[in-house]
């Protein structure tokens, strides 16, 4: 048996007009783009670097995703929107997984290199807080923290604008016909979405009658795997800084573990899980 495999003919071998993998993807600047600040660098930096550089090209992709489910549900094209919102679960699982990689530096490791990071936190991730505008977790008073960033602060005070992903599906119901109430369908986007209890007898008819109401109930159960694996994500990383640092101050200045903890109370669709406590109840 030969210990090679023979490289065949029609391989392209000259890149001199042809375009070749590396030159596609721009990897001699990806792959030159971490840069430890630790003095000397410490081996596990690297680990760190690209821990957070490879979350952020992942959440970039979803918000990709995000906005073409907005558009999408705006033109009244559900399948993908569905389609959308499958892929952003998939990223999901992925960005959870990675915390279990990040999650091999020991404290002492992360101890030798921490403190030449500054000020710098994941809370300065405009792509993170982006994604939660999106959902509908809005909070204007984030927009400040990005004032030195022009592009950072336009992109959110765009998401801050636009309706969420919630909001645009709400409008597809009641144009299908579903009874939402009118005021919800004419509130401030801006604001940050508070639970509307009004919205469960349109959600308790669309579960009760999933049969005539197979594509909009399978949205609602998308939308719940979605906020699922966020606060799945939430959690890991919770987990992952408790092992790393216990209960240190974060590098951005936040109390840690504990600021994290109450990101888990934060919810996006509120009524698609209060729901589930009415669905066979006699009305």
């Amino acid at each position: 048996m030969p210990a090679q495999r023979p490289i065949e003919d029609g391989i392209v071998r000259d890149f001199k007009v042809n375009l070749s993998y590396g030159e596609y993807l721009h990897l001699d600047e990806i792959l030159e783009a971490q840069h430890p600040v630790s003095q000397p660098a410490h081996h596990d930096e690297l680990l760190f670097i690209l821990q957070h550089q490879t979350s952020e090209l992942w959440l970039k992709l979803v918000i990709h995703e995000l906005r073409a489910v907005q558009q999408y549900l705006a033109k009244d094209e559900l399948r993908p929107a569905l389609k959308g919102l499958a892929r952003v679960k998939h990223i999901q699982r992925t960005l959870t997984e990675q915390w279990s990689v990040l999650a091999t530096l020991t404290p002492t490791e992360y101890a030798e290199f921490r403190s030449f990071l500054g000020t710098s936190s994941g809370f300065q991730s405009y792509q993170y807080r982006a994604i939660e505008f999106l959902l509908g977790n809005k909070d204007r008073r984030m927009l400040s923290i990005f004032d030195d960033q022009p592009a950072a602060r336009a992109l959110l005070e765009d998401a801050l604008a636009t309706p969420s992903v919630y909001d645009e599906f709400l409008h597809f119901l009641a144009r299908r016909g579903h009874d939402v109430p009118v005021d919800v369908l004419q509130r401030d986007v801006t604001e940050p979405w508070d639970y509307q209890a009004s919205l469960l007898p349109v959600f308790q008819a669309i579960y009760e009658n999933a049969d005539q109401n197979w594509d909009v109930y399978e949205a609602c159960e998308e939308l719940v795997d979605l906020e699922e694996n966020f606060q799945l994500w939430r959690f890991r990383h919770l987990k992952t800084v408790e092992r790393t640092i216990g209960f240190k101050r974060g590098t951005g200045g936040s109390t840690g573990v504990s600021f994290l903890k109450a990101a888990l109370d934060l919810t996006f669709f509120p009524e698609l899980y209060a729901v589930r406590t009415e669905i066979g109840v006699p009305r």
